[in-house]
């Protein structure tokens, strides 16, 4: 796995790892109501539902795409479609009013809630499913070793911008963003998607 191909995938999954959905909703909504500590436990609980999908993906997924050019297409296809969905709802809610409320609200087993999150999360599935494979050199080397380099390099950006986001909510606190800032980052997410979606289309292993 070489450095271009991983910063390439980086630029394409940040900005769905910054796109606000179950895993940043809840988070924030523990980083808000218990601090940065409660937060963290929760981004914890994150990374560790990741890493049973990275498991999953390094046991299968890669030896089976592989052996398929087929089944390459229709998942390079998915993928590029479900990145168009997701960036037509971030430019449709951008252009919506109202403000983003977090839910309210402190559980004690963050760990394990932040956990489910992840398993359970759409986005993080179709990022396993549909997106890393976009990536993989099938003609390459070990497809295992790449998924697990993929795999890992999500999980990194996940960590960083959940962490961050824990450190930022937890002092500043507060449940609304408001209409102006939440217009901009949903419009400006859903571009960053919908070229990530164009990128996919055009460029092939």
């Amino acid at each position: 796995m070489n450095t271009h191909t991983l910063l390439l995938f980086s630029a394409t999954v940040l900005p769905l790892i910054c796109t606000p959905g179950p895993d940043i909703l809840f988070i924030a909504s523990q980083a808000m109501s218990g601090g940065t500590p409660a937060g963290l436990r929760a981004t914890t609980g994150v990374l560790l539902g990741y890493c049973v999908h990275s498991f999953l993906v390094a046991l299968g997924l890669a030896a089976v795409v592989a052996a398929s050019p087929l089944l390459f297409e229709v998942i390079r296809w998915a993928g590029i479609t479900y990145l168009v969905y997701l960036a037509s709802k971030l430019i449709r809610a951008a252009l919506r009013a109202g403000e983003l409320v977090v839910p309210q609200g402190q559980v004690a087993n963050q760990l394990s809630r932040g956990f489910l999150t992840s398993l359970l999360n759409p986005k993080g599935m179709m990022v396993y499913v549909a997106i890393l494979p976009q990536f993989m050199d099938r003609h390459g080397g070990d497809t295992t070793l790449q998924a697990v380099a993929l795999s890992a390099a999500f999980m990194f950006w996940c960590g960083v911008v959940y962490t961050s986001l824990c450190l930022a909510l937890g002092r500043v606190g507060g449940r609304k963003l408001s209409d102006k800032r939440r217009r901009v980052i949903d419009g400006s997410a859903g571009g960053m998607v919908l070229l990530a979606a164009g990128f996919m289309a055009v460029v092939r292993q």
